[in-house]
This record gives C-alpha cells, sequence and structure tokens, in this order.
C-alpha cells in the first residue's frame, strides 16, 4: 500500500467504505499490508529508493501508522493484521542520531498500535524485516535490535513493545544469507519475539558462479529495476558480499563458492540448470514457524513481485495464471492442514 493511498484511506471513511464493499462483492479479506515501499515500486526504476525514508524519518512513522488504520478497518472480526516494513535504512548513511530517532519512532509506533487495539478491538502487529544490505542485515540483527529495546525496565519513549511489534522473515533474504532456517527461527523466540509474517519467497542458487554457463544464465536477470543482493559462502563458511548482481559479475566477488542472489523467483518454477531456487530453505523455514510459539498465527505471504522483470523464458505462465499456481504450489507444499489458521496472501 504506498503511501498516497495509505493518506487517503485513513482520511477518508467513504473511502474505506467503498474499498470494503468491493472486498465482500469478490469474496476477498484483507489481513496483511506491505508498507516497505513508501511510493510505487514498480516504477522504472527502484533500486536503493525502495528504503527511503528511513525509520529515522518522521514521514516513515506517519505512513506505518496510516497503514494500521487502513487495516484495522478492513480486517475481519477475530482476526489480527500483520504490516511488513524495512530494516530501518539501507546500511548507509546511518549514524547514532539516526538509530536514536528509529528507536524513539518504534516507542511511537508501539503506543499507536495499542492505541488502535483499544478503540478498535483490532490488533495490528508490525514486521520488521531483515535484508541483505541494510542496516538490519540479518535475522541475528533484527533480533539484537528488538531485543535490546523490548525490555521492560526501558522508559516508554524507548521501548518497542513486544506484543505489537515482531520480525517478518522473507525467505528469499533468508536463504541469500545462507542463514540456518530452524536456527534463525530459534533466535526469534528465544528473544522473547515472534515471527509476525512469513514472505514466501525464493532466491536464486548459483553452484558454480565461476563457470561461464552459470554467469550466463544468471546474467540474465540483472536488471535495472530492482536492487539484486548477491552473497557467496567461501570454503570456510564465511560470506562475502556485494550489492548489486552486476558489481558481482563485475568482479566484485570471486566466485570461489556458491552465490545466492536476490531475485524473487516464482515458487512453483525451478529454473533452468545450472541455476537452482531455494525453495528448500522456503519449506524448512515455514516448517519451524508451524512449530514455534504463535506460529500458527503467522501470516503466509506468497511475495514474488518480480514477474514483469523475469528473462524470456524464465516462466512461461501469464501474470494471472502465475500467481494462481504459485498460491496452489503453496497450499500443497506449505500449509500442513485445512485446519490451520494460517492464511495466504
Amino acid at each position: 500500500m504506498p503511501a498516497a493511498l495509505a493518506h487517503r484511506l485513513a482520511g477518508s471513511a467513504a473511502d474505506r467504505d467503498r474499498l470494503r464493499a468491493a472486498l465482500a462483492e469478490h469474496r476477498l479479506q484483507v489481513h496483511t499490508l506491505n508498507a516497505f515501499p513508501y511510493g510505487g515500486f514498480h516504477e522504472e526504476v527502484v533500486k536503493l529508493d525502495v528504503y527511503s525514508p528511513t525509520w529515522a524519518d518522521p514521514e516513515r512513522l506517519a505512513y506505518t501508522l496510516e497503514c494500521a488504520e487502513v487495516l484495522a478497518d478492513l480486517l475481519p472480526d477475530g482476526t489480527a493484521g500483520s504490516i511488513s516494513t524495512l530494516p530501518l535504512a539501507w546500511r548507509e548513511p546511518w549514524t547514532d542520531a539516526d538509530d536514536a530517532a528509529a528507536t524513539r519512532a518504534f516507542a511511537r509506533l508501539s503506543a499507536g498500535l495499542r492505541e488502535i487495539a483499544r478503540r478498535t478491538g483490532r490488533v495490528v502487529r508490525v514486521a520488521v524485516e531483515p535484508e541483505p544490505g541494510c542496516v538490519l542485515d540479518t535475522v541475528e540483527d533484527v533480533v539484537a535490535w528488538l531485543a535490546e529495546r523490548t525490555r521492560p525496565d526501558l522508559p516508554d519513549d524507548r521501548r518497542v513493545d513486544p506484543e505489537h511489534v515482531g520480525v517478518c522473515l522473507d525467505t528469499c533474504h533468508l536463504a541469500v544469507s545462507f542463514a540456518d532456517p530452524a536456527g534463525a527461527v530459534r533466535r526469534i523466540t528465544d528473544a522473547g519475539l515472534r515471527v509476525v509474517k512469513v514472505q514466501a519467497s525464493a532466491a536464486l542458487h548459483v553452484a558454480d558462479p565461476s563457470d561461464p554457463a552459470a554467469r550466463e544464465a544468471v546474467g540474465r536477470f540483472s536488471e535495472k529495476r530492482y536492487i539484486h543482493q548477491v552473497r557467496e559462502q567461501a570454503p570456510d563458511g564465511t560470506v562475502r558480499a556485494a550489492d548489486d548482481l552486476p558489481d558481482a559479475l563485475g568482479g566484485t566477488l570471486p566466485a570461489a563458492g556458491p552465490w545466492r542472489v536476490h531475485f524473487h523467483v516464482p515458487l512453483h518454477h525451478e529454473p533452468q540448470a545450472p541455476l537452482a531456487a531455494t525453495t528448500d530453505v522456503l519449506r524448512t523455514a515455514v516448517a519451524a514457524v508451524d512449530a514455534a510459539p504463535h506460529g500458527h498465527a503467522a501470516h503466509l505471504d506468497v511475495e514474488t513481485y518480480t514477474w514483469s522483470v523475469l528473462p524470456e523464458g524464465a516462466a512461461t505462465d501469464s501474470l494471472v495464471a502465475g500467481i494462481a499456481a504459485e498460491l496452489r504450489w503453496a497450499d500443497a507444499h506449505l500449509l500442513p492442514d485445512a485446519t490451520t489458521t494460517r492464511r495466504t496472501a
């Protein structure tokens, strides 16, 4: 939900009524929103603009609270809502003053979400989504940042409420960082935090990026709209980073170990060899969340947004058929039974 739409809907009960009526007509419900991109996410060039405004900027807090107001008004009775948000900012520039401002913003966000719950009777939770290259790059980063700010002894203007703020686990980002999915979920829950939302997504895996055929194949996914961070796992297990796929192909990474590329590929469509997709990471992560405290209530959001930039031949479906096929795949491979309270979006 872009900021301009959130602002319009938050300020107009009539517009919300029109939207609610249209949803009901088509037998649709809204349980979760993506409030990571502030503006148009399908502009001609997005790249690093997707991380602005940061959580140090007042506009980010105002936008997120407007999304929460709208979602609370659209939620079905008895259903909690979730909103995913960016991991503070791209890693630079980021200062101690920015971090202090972000802490205060999340404290005010917590207060605002509590007030929405008191006034409407509907719980909306915000989920911080770690992403490679950002201030909170990994699950470990977001857990450390939130755990330090959810301590009950903190004053209200610096305390984040873990009942209303948690973690969004994007399984493409998780795979790119070469993280252990089950271990990542344990870190979240051991810190007293909850996985609020899982963004079901798969990254590209390049087993041998020194192979010319592999380089040619992955090079076809290099495009100008989105940033596609790349991580390489060295033989000793350490991980090297490139901020975008052209940088990695240009020599930023030595190609001495496998690559993971932040390019959301359709869940049901396995890339042609020598490339692969990280759907194994996705399935392991979802199983770990299901087994975790509160995990049954986490929203499951199929989040392939790259249909318009897929290289020719990477997916043979039309947009509508492809989205339907992904949802069928998720239903078959990720939802354990028909009685689960998990929702697909």
